[in-house]
């Protein structure tokens, strides 16, 4: 089980009372473990701002990004390439994560700051990463955080084609399990390449009262991807 950390120093308030029209809801506070903690719990999730030092942005988005575990869309050539690697969950997360914030990648935003701050997480076991592999070497993979039956995805990467997606496949595999018609997949904000996927929006209200529901369920089971068998999907 995760261990949960100090309490936050900071207070996020109530999201049905954040601005109606504006994505970001607050500037400042920290990147603690209690406190991404209470973020998730209510919404939020941080960016930096600029330079490192300056102060953070937090975000709950008017129109937020998630992704329904019935919704997601495999097509032929993804099922193949799923046949191809080896899915494993929590053996490389810091890899995964350097992959991710890869500063030869356009519009990188994971600074050395925010990295830290999910180690950090990780290690108390909050933080996942679900990873593709081939021969023996990391050629994909995602990062998120897991607080009851939320699933707040942060970034994905590859270095094959197709490789972050059968990651994204194994993840909502791992979440379809008894429990799923309560867990909540969150990918932030919709792109279109999240959307060919079956990412959909809903609106912030939407969002918080399935975040409602998602923190009552339990925890899925990061074991639940069997690393010497053939991967989901």
């Amino acid at each position: 089980m995760p261990v949960e950390p100090a309490p936050s120093r900071w207070a996020f308030g109530d999201p049905s009372r954040y601005d109606a029209n504006d994505d970001l809801v607050a500037i400042g506070a920290d990147l603690e473990p209690g406190t991404l903690l209470d973020a998730y719990r209510h919404g939020l999730f941080p960016m930096p701002s600029g330079a490192p030092g300056d102060p953070l942005y937090w975000f709950c988005p008017v129109r937020r990004g998630v992704l329904p575990l019935d919704g997601l869309r495999v097509s032929r050539s993804l099922r193949r390439a799923a046949r191809d690697v080896e899915v494993r969950v929590d053996t490389a997360f810091e890899e995964v994560l350097d992959g991710c914030a890869d500063p030869r990648r356009p519009s990188g935003w994971i600074d050395q700051e925010v990295a830290a701050a999910y180690v950090r997480l990780h290690r108390l076991g909050w933080a996942h990463s679900v990873e593709t592999w081939r021969d023996g070497r990391l050629v994909g993979g995602l990062y998120g955080v897991a607080v009851g039956g939320l699933f707040a995805g942060e970034s994905m990467f590859h270095r094959e084609r197709d490789a972050s997606k059968v990651a994204l496949v194994a993840l909502v595999d791992l979440l379809r399990d008894e429990h799923a018609d309560r867990r909540l997949l969150d990918v932030q904000w919709s792109t279109p390449h999240l959307a060919s996927l079956g990412a959909v929006e809903v609106p912030r209200a939407a969002y918080l009262r399935r975040l409602a529901v998602a923190l009552e369920a339990p925890l899925p089971s990061f074991t639940g991807v069997d690393p010497d068998g053939p991967p989901p999907g």
